[in-house]
């Protein structure tokens, strides 16, 4: 399962992050590293982006972002 299929109010556990270069790095200084508990908590009114809560910080990403976080089983 992957990130943005988060239900909201709904735990994971981050277990990879896919991308390459500038755009992984980014989203691993923000917090999003595997064995990195999240919680899914809300959406904008057109549903993108989707925003989570990691590590007591709230992170605002596009689906198409949250599409290449592979969450833990």
């Amino acid at each position: 399962m992957t990130l943005d299929k988060l239900r909201q109010g709904q735990f994971a556990t981050v277990a990879a992050i896919g991308g390459q270069g500038p755009f992984r790095r980014r989203l691993m200084e923000l917090g999003l590293l595997p064995g990195t508990a999240v919680q899914r908590t809300g959406q904008a009114p057109l549903g993108d982006p989707i925003t989570f809560l990691v590590r007591g910080a709230v992170l605002g990403l596009r689906r198409t972002e949250a599409a290449l976080v592979e969450l833990a089983p």
